[in-house]
């Protein structure tokens, strides 16, 4: 999200048209403007948007995760806010039994890619907006480069392998994104990983074994549900592009519309928490190999094999991507650098990838995720290696007086 300067905003005229509606133009950009059709209007008799507000919203991003029943009023109404760039992600088509709630879509549009048949209605609703549909699967080969480009996420998702996945590439990214579920006439709503706040994880540490949580088509869904979930999914993303009110941060909205009914519950962020996730448990199995591979694949390497290369000679840059506190408690000789695992994106001119570099945490996991990140920024020169283990397994086969924690 990008704040308004002063000079900015002394380019921005507001004023009222002959019919009393009221817009602004921003004069600085020779004729680009936010709103200039009076579209914003509302917002800008909001004191806690106004032309400052909008601009923010213009100059921010939104990927939302699926364009069903929680996508649908989500992308609808985050477009006509006029957030500037808004990613949608979906693989399926547009069912029959989809349009009793998913109103995105229409009946002549059955059969067609829900990506595509989204795109063309949010470009038709707003224009001033920059639509990115992907015809696809969010999945752990693409997660880290399509969320990274986005300010925040909206998961719009019915199941619980890819509500982790998000979860788990936010922490490592540090990206707010904003969870909603349904399930007959019941909805919840919270935001997560803001500000440091708690995660995905926090509050279901593990998923409910299968068979446990019936899908929307199993168990039934009022149509309206979503709706009103996914409107305040947008309201939350909208509140923290933003910088207003009290996001959902450490507390599940829980929607009865039975009973007309809403609670909240306070969660709180579990320090003691790693980060190991199905998102680098799969980037370690399925992309690193103890066998000499290509430049451009992440390889994995054991400690007493690095100390053997490193005392040869090997000129390699050894990353460092625990938290400080850990740093405090057990470093490995020779660590050249330490940024924590979510910070690296933003970091990424300090590494140096036009050599090898082997990055490490405390057991392997949150390290093979930032190799695996580095590799798919397509900057890598050199090889890029996760330190099997971590400080765990250099403890046991290199130095017994490295603490185990």
């Amino acid at each position: 999200m990008v704040d308004c300067d002063p000079q900015t905003l002394r380019n921005l005229t507001l004023f009222t048209d002959s019919e009393g509606r009221g817009h602004f133009s921003e004069l600085a950009r020779g004729g680009v403007t936010a709103g200039g059709d009076s579209r914003y209007a509302r917002h800008l008799a909001l004191p806690e948007v106004g032309p400052e507000g909008q601009l923010k919203l213009q100059e921010a991003s939104a990927l939302v995760i699926g364009a069903g029943g929680l996508g649908s009023p989500a992308l609808l109404y985050l477009a006509a806010a006029g957030i500037g760039r808004i990613g949608l992600i979906d693989d399926d088509t547009v069912d029959l039994t989809n349009l009793q709630r998913q109103v995105l879509h229409s009946t002549s549009e059955v059969g067609e890619s829900k990506a595509a048949s989204a795109e063309r209605r949010l470009t038709d609703l707003n224009p001033e907006v920059s639509v990115e549909a992907i015809e696809g699967r969010l999945d752990v080969t693409n997660a880290l480069a399509i969320i990274q480009r986005f300010d925040i996420v909206i998961d719009g998702t019915d199941n619980f392998d890819t509500r982790y996945l998000i979860g788990d590439a936010c922490e490592i990214l540090d990206k707010p994104w904003v969870f909603g579920s349904i399930h007959r006439f019941e909805g919840q709503v919270a935001t997560f990983n803001l500000d440091g706040g708690p995660n995905y994880r926090d509050l279901f540490p593990n998923p409910p074994e299968e068979g446990l949580a019936p899908n929307c088509e199993e168990a039934g869904v009022l149509g309206v549900l979503p709706g009103i979930v996914g409107s305040i999914q947008a309201t939350e993303a909208i509140k923290v592009i933003l910088g207003i009110g009290e996001p959902l941060n450490g507390k599940l909205l829980v929607i009865d519309a039975l009973g007309m009914g809403f609670r909240t519950l306070e969660f709180s962020k579990d320090e003691s928490r790693e980060v190991v996730t199905e998102l680098e448990e799969e980037c370690c199995g399925s992309c690193s190999s103890d066998a000499d591979s290509p430049s451009g694949l992440m390889l994995e390497i054991s400690p007493s094999e690095f100390v053997q290369r490193r005392d040869s000679g090997w000129g390699v840059f050894l990353l460092d991507v625990r938290r400080s506190q850990e740093e405090a408690i057990a470093t490995i000789s020779g660590t050249d650098l330490r940024i924590e695992h979510n910070q690296v994106p933003m970091r990424m001119s300090e590494i140096p990838l036009d050599k090898d570099v082997v990055v490490y945490c405390r057991t392997g996991s949150r390290s093979a995720a930032v190799a695996r990140y580095l590799i798919s920024t397509g900057l890598a020169k050199g090889e890029v290696y996760n330190l099997r283990g971590g400080i765990h397994e250099w403890s046991d086969t290199v130095n017994p007086d490295i603490i185990k924690y």
